[in-house]
Parts: structure tokens; C-alpha cells; sequence
């Protein structure tokens, strides 16, 4: 299924689309390899999604080609933040959805909204600039029990 006839996600299908990538690409790595990824929905698991988007671009794949794999790292990437700090998947409204080009986003506890989806999408076209591991690290409002 490419990119364009996925349907558009909603906030309140993220968690399952999280955890569903998460055991698709643990099940083809257990099958293929040793060990598992380490996707644990930790902080320091972001470093790995990192990595796998590095070898998606090592790959030199069209974006198109990869956009099933980018939107579930995103919806990974999501999660951590949800789960660490204290964020919440919304569906995000006609301006915000412009802006970020996503139809989901999640808020920090302090309102403001993060777009996790696209920060993917940017670290595979831009590469290590665009770190998902620093974009946790500089969320300044994380909830104060995030830091745990």
C-alpha cells in the first residue's frame, strides 16, 4: 500500500499503530538476526530509531518507497513522547495540519504541540541534523515526572 492510499490516521489509533510497527519490525529482526531491536519505548531507545532511519537512507530508497516504515517510526517516536512526557495524541485541526503537513500530533502538558510523523520524515531527507533522540532531549516542557 503506498503512501497516498493509507488511510489518514487518527490520534486515538496511534498507540495501536505504535505498537504494531514495533512487532512487525521485532518479528522480521528475530527472524533475520540475532537479538532483538531494542524498541522498549524508552528515551534511549530513540537512538535506535535513529539508526534505523540511517539505514533506510543508506538504502537510498525513494520516500515513497519507505513511507510505511517512516510513519510507523513516527508513530514510535510519538509514543515515547506520550509515554515520557506526559504528552497526548490529538488530531490536529485544518492550520496546524498545513503547517505540519500531518493529520495527528501530540500535545505537551504545557499546550504546545509536537509533530512526531514529520520529524521522521525529516531526519530520513535531512539525516543526523534532525536527531529523534535531541528532539525528545529539547522538549523544555516536559512534565516533571518525564525526567524519571
Amino acid at each position: 500500500m503506498d503512501e497516498r492510499e493509507r488511510p489518514v490516521p487518527r490520534a486515538g489509533e496511534m498507540r495501536r499503530q505504535a505498537a504494531h510497527f514495533v512487532a512487525q519490525v521485532t518479528a522480521v529482526r528475530t527472524r533475520t538476526a540475532r537479538g532483538r531491536l531494542p524498541l522498549d519505548y524508552s528515551v534511549a531507545s530513540l537512538r535506535v530509531a535513529d539508526f534505523m532511519i540511517d539505514g533506510l537512507r543508506k538504502g537510498a530508497q525513494e520516500r515513497a518507497q519507505v513511507a510505511a516504515m517512516l510513519f510507523g517510526l513516527g508513530a514510535y517516536v510519538g509514543e515515547v513522547l506520550v509515554r515520557h512526557a506526559n504528552a497526548e495524541w490529538v488530531d490536529l485541526d485544518v492550520g496546524q495540519r498545513g503547517y505540519f503537513t500531518q493529520p495527528v500530533g501530540v500535545r505537551l502538558p504545557d499546550g504546545r504541540v509536537w509533530n512526531p510523523l514529520g520529524k521522521v520524515v525529516n531526519r530520513y531527507e535531512v539525516g543526523q541534523d534532525e536527531s529523534l533522540q535531541t528532539f525528545y532531549l529539547t522538549l523544555h516542557g516536559r512534565h516533571a515526572r518525564a525526567e524519571h
